[in-house]
């Protein structure tokens, strides 16, 4: 269940960013729904990989570059969901940001701890 709200709140946090962005464009929410399922499977089986090969990269950079990682999925994932569009590397730079930035504040709002009450 924690899996399917955790896919809802992404969901939601992409529809988000067209009213925060203008360079962000997501048609409906199924759109919505598929770019949050295709962006949690890249970021599980892609990313951890590319962190690996970028690693001096990574080290070098402080640990900037997985920003500059996280565009680069983000923008992949634009290219390959049909009804969610962004318009360059640098608006899925900020778009990233923003995406991880609500959709971490949904998390912590709506889905509580176990130990939680």
């Amino acid at each position: 269940m924690r899996l399917l709200v955790t896919w809802l709140i992404n969901a939601v946090a992409l529809m988000a960013l067209p009213y925060l962005m203008h360079s962000v464009t997501v048609t409906n929410v199924g759109a919505a729904l598929v770019a949050a399922l295709v962006l949690g499977l890249v970021n599980t089986l892609i990313r951890p990989l590319l962190v690996v090969l970028t690693l001096p990269v990574t080290v070098v950079s402080l640990g900037l570059f997985i920003l500059v990682i996280n565009a680069l999925l983000f923008w992949l994932v634009a290219q390959l969901v049909a009804g969610f569009h962004v318009a360059g590397f640098w608006s899925a730079f900020l778009a990233a940001i923003l995406y991880s930035i609500i959709s971490w504040a949904l998390s912590t709002l709506i889905l509580k701890k176990d130990g939680d009450s």
